[in-house]
Formats: structure tokens, sequence, C-alpha cells
């Protein structure tokens, strides 16, 4: 069986991490955070504009896992079409199977909470704020991606949803 690379996609606060997580405890698979790892680069070098270095890295992480067979989860805000190209490319190159995994909340006021009381659990990453969130950046998709309503679902569910998704069971 061909390896699994899962990416998440969605604006800050609706649950990717909690997710992806949750699925890594489930399944032992290898997890990419990119904030975890933007983190690290920031810390090594003066950059003043991360921009897409961090999922350059990413990539190349998977891509080696994923080539060893191991199945891969990246949590990332994934905002435009070129980041996630690259991921498809990613995947194409190991033929992996890829799953385009898009968490919203659609309850905004429950959207704003979560922002607004979260923690970072990153050393030195600076969560943003709720008019930074509003303002994100956030390209359509060309494609639909499995979409996940976190206003709706508990991470429980969500990960049901998923894992039957994946076709691995709960």
């Amino acid at each position: 069986m061909n390896p699994i690379l899962v990416v998440f996609s969605g604006l800050p606060g609706t649950g990717k991490t909690t997710l992806a997580k949750a699925l890594v405890a489930s399944t032992g698979w290898v997890y990419l955070r990119i904030d975890a790892i933007e983190q690290a680069i920031l810390r090594r070098g003066n950059l003043a504009e991360i921009g897409a270095t961090g999922y350059e890295v990413a990539n190349e992480v998977a891509l080696g896992n994923l080539g060893l067979g191991n199945s891969v989860v990246a949590d990332g805000v994934n905002p435009v079409a070129e980041s996630r190209e690259a991921w498809h490319r990613v995947a194409s190159a190991v033929e992996a199977q890829l799953i385009d995994v898009q968490l919203v909340c659609s309850d905004a006021a429950e959207h704003r909470r979560r922002v607004e009381t979260r923690t970072a659990d990153v050393p030195g990453l600076t969560l943003p704020d709720w008019s930074s969130v509003q303002s994100h950046e956030f390209e359509p998709w060309a494609g639909a991606p499995f979409t996940l309503d976190t206003a709706a679902l508990c991470v429980e569910e969500a990960l049901e949803m998923l894992m039957a998704r994946l076709a691995l069971g709960a």
C-alpha cells in the first residue's frame, strides 16, 4: 500500500493542529507542523519575512518520509494555490495518496473565541489576533477539498469522519 499524505489547510483557529495531532495519535504517522518549522528557521536566522521557506522545508521532509513508505500529516494554513500545488507534487513524486483536508469554523463568534483564547505551544510563536485572522490571505480552492466544519463537529466526530475518508476506520 502506498503511503498517505494528509495536508491540513484552513485559517488559524479552525482546529487544524488539534485534529492533526488527534490523527497522528491514532495512526502513528509522521507529523509536520509548519509553525514549528518556521519558528526553528526564525531562531537560526535574521529573516524578516519567512515566506514560503517553512513550507519548502516541510515539503522536503515529507518527500523523504513518504519515499520511505511513511505516511505524513502536514499541518499548516496552506493559504495559496502555490503551497497546495507543492503538496500535490510531493505526493505525485512518490505515488502517495494525497488527501487535502480543509477546516473551517462557520460560527464566527466561536472562531473568534478560539483565536482570542488560545495559547502558543511553539516557543517564540506569536499567535495572530482576530483582526489578522479576518484579513488573512486565503485563496479559494481550484477543486473541492475534504472539508470539515469544526463549529458543528467535536474533535472526536471530525476524526471519525476523517478516518472514514481515509478508509482507516476509527
